[in-house]
């Protein structure tokens, strides 16, 4: 059985963040495109204790559906990092047994060139949808 890791690293082996994304298993009250699963971005990882119990929870940065069906082209869901009311990232903490898996978002690059800066260290931050 392979093993995948979630990484939320201030710098990743000497450089850049990395801060990857996963599926996260929502309960039936939120309706989700993937069967009850949304995508979040993972910012951290952290624990503490909370009375007796020691408790794992990853900071998430949510990301909403575009469009209620799939691509017609790709076949794919279209997400892009969601935003509270007030224009500012859609961040929560939640425990890590809700995380269901890793996650491999791929951009929406559009028909322009992309300028050289671009690395893949940025791809997260610089494009606007998935």
């Amino acid at each position: 059985m392979r093993c995948k890791h979630i990484r939320a690293m201030p710098s990743w082996r000497g450089g850049p963040a990395r801060n990857d994304c996963a599926f996260v298993s929502m309960n039936d009250e939120v309706s989700c495109g993937l069967d009850g699963l949304a995508i979040a971005r993972v910012l951290r990882f952290l624990g503490f204790n909370y009375r007796t119990k020691y408790l794992q929870c990853t900071v998430i940065r949510w990301f909403s559906y575009i469009t209620d069906s799939r691509d017609p082209d790709t076949g794919m869901y279209l997400v892009a990092p969601s935003t509270n009311d007030d224009g500012t990232p859609d961040v929560s903490i939640i425990h890590i047994d809700c995380i269901f898996r890793a996650a491999h978002l791929i951009p929406l690059y559009g028909s322009n060139f992309l300028p050289r800066t671009i690395t893949l260290h940025d791809s997260y931050n610089v494009f606007r949808a998935f």
